[in-house]
């Protein structure tokens, strides 16, 4: 069709792309959370200290904000403790992965899948079948 307006266009520009499935698979909830920097170590006491002094401000942004300039104010060996709190804690992060990553390694056990017990798991089972055997009735 000369002069007409393709419809194959058209449809390409209003159809959705959905995205592909992750590969990775489904985030474990039970897997470390990684540590705060030294930036947001020093937000954690920044925060309420900014809180005690501006009650009425309730702007995270401004918070942010000044805590940002706050700490690009500050001199080296200023912000030293919390360098090092951040190091202590990526520390003990790292060794809570590593417990982690071996037990992911190891397998789930059949135990540790289900909060039930086997006992729990049975009762439900022999529930289910009761209701099935009333329904016949």
């Amino acid at each position: 069709m000369k002069g007409g307006k393709s419809t194959k266009k058209a449809d390409t520009k209003l159809t959705v792309k959905k995205s592909a499935p992750k590969a990775k698979g489904a985030k474990d909830p039970n897997k470390p959370k990684r540590p705060a920097s030294a930036f947001f170590v020093f937000m954690e006491e920044f925060r309420k200290q900014f809180k005690e002094e501006n009650p009425g401000n309730k702007s995270v942004a401004a918070v942010g904000k000044a805590g940002g300039a706050a700490w690009k104010a500050m001199s080296e060996s200023d912000k030293a403790p919390y360098v090092a709190k951040a190091e202590k804690r990526k520390k003990e992060y790292e060794k809570t992965m590593a417990a982690y990553n071996k037990k992911v390694a190891d397998g789930p056990n059949e135990e540790e899948d289900s909060d039930k017990s086997k006992s729990e798991v049975n009762d439900e089972d022999d529930e289910e079948g009761s209701d099935e055997d009333e329904d016949d009735d």
